[in-house]
């Protein structure tokens, strides 16, 4: 187990930082408790702590040891519903297309996984090598339907009205308007191919695995899911939604470009290249506004202005 002195050097990156900030008590509660929490998991599951890793929006990871000396991540969830679906669906997937389950404490939010490598988003691969290797992985991680589907498209819609008019300025009308249109679109799941859905594939939860195994012939590993079920469309969209810095940097080629990842991600699964597009500018524009409404509109603009520019541009 991990020196006490160590468990109460915590530092939690950005993202959760404002994520504590916007639970308010509740939030202050996990942060006391944190320390205290890790020695205990330490303790029961014979582990030796080490250093916390980045990565992780709502979460506290840390490098940790098994008393037969192999390694593993600790994950505490911030308090929130969702996380016996997320445990249930990692250990559902038995490390196809997922990180392995090592552990798991519910009450506590609290999971041990296996020990991945860096990030795709930190691979330095280009945008066309990663939206290839997403789309590969996905193909391996989704799961046949075990519940009726969900109205993605309407949540989405939903939050993306409430935090416009919360926050008024950060995104164009025009760009509310079009995902809104985009959402009462996708709301439709006729003869769509219905599965469980990763949820929340972007580069930054997608790892690279120590060494191929069955169920990571890509060499990679999605971590974080947020299952639930829709169309593979969904999934595909989320993974062409980000390189916002890559579209802004060449405003003239940005739409042309995006359609093109829209394509190749869509064509292994014969899933509608439009539908894709579709919601990936509905998560653009929900992602950019709802990273705004808790406090990080440094990292909400690039979304947002990219939004703006595919608008005028597509």
């Amino acid at each position: 187990m991990a020196q006490e002195s160590d468990l109460f050097r915590v530092r939690l990156q950005p993202l959760v930082r404002a994520r504590v900030a916007a639970l308010g008590p509740a939030g202050q509660a996990w942060v006391d408790a944190l320390p205290g929490l890790l020695a205990d998991l330490a303790a029961r599951w014979s582990l030796r702590l080490g250093r916390g890793l980045p990565g992780g929006s709502a979460s506290y990871l840390v490098a940790a040891t098994r008393a037969g000396g192999g390694d593993a991540v600790l994950k505490v969830a911030l308090p929130g519903p969702g996380f016996a679906r997320v445990a249930e669906a990692l250990r559902e997937s038995a490390g196809r297309g997922h990180a392995a389950v090592l552990e798991v404490d519910e009450p506590a939010g609290a999971l041990l996984l296996e020990r991945l490598g860096p990030s795709l988003d930190r691979s330095g691969l280009g945008p066309e090598e990663q939206v290839e290797v997403l789309a590969r992985t996905l193909a391996v991680a989704w799961r046949p339907p075990d519940r009726a589907p969900a109205d993605k498209a309407g949540s989405l819609a939903e939050g993306v009205r409430a935090r416009h008019v919360q926050h008024p300025g950060a995104a164009d009308d025009a760009v509310v308007d079009r995902a809104l249109a985009h959402a009462a679109q996708l709301a439709d799941h006729a003869g769509t191919d219905l599965v469980r859905v990763h949820g929340d594939p972007h580069p930054g939860n997608l790892l690279r695995v120590p060494r191929t195994r069955p169920g990571a012939e890509s060499g990679w590993c999605f971590v974080d899911p947020e299952p639930l079920v829709t169309d593979r469309a969904y999934d595909l969209g989320v993974a062409v939604r980000d390189f916002s810095g890559a579209l802004l940097a060449d405003p003239g080629t940005a739409a042309a470009r995006l359609r093109s990842w829209c394509r190749a991600v869509a064509a292994p699964s014969g899933t509608d290249p439009e539908r894709v597009w579709a919601w990936a500018y509905l998560e653009r524009v929900s992602t950019g506004l709802y990273v705004t409404s808790f406090g990080a509109p440094r990292v909400a603009g690039p979304f947002l202005a990219s939004a703006a520019l595919l608008l005028r541009n597509s």
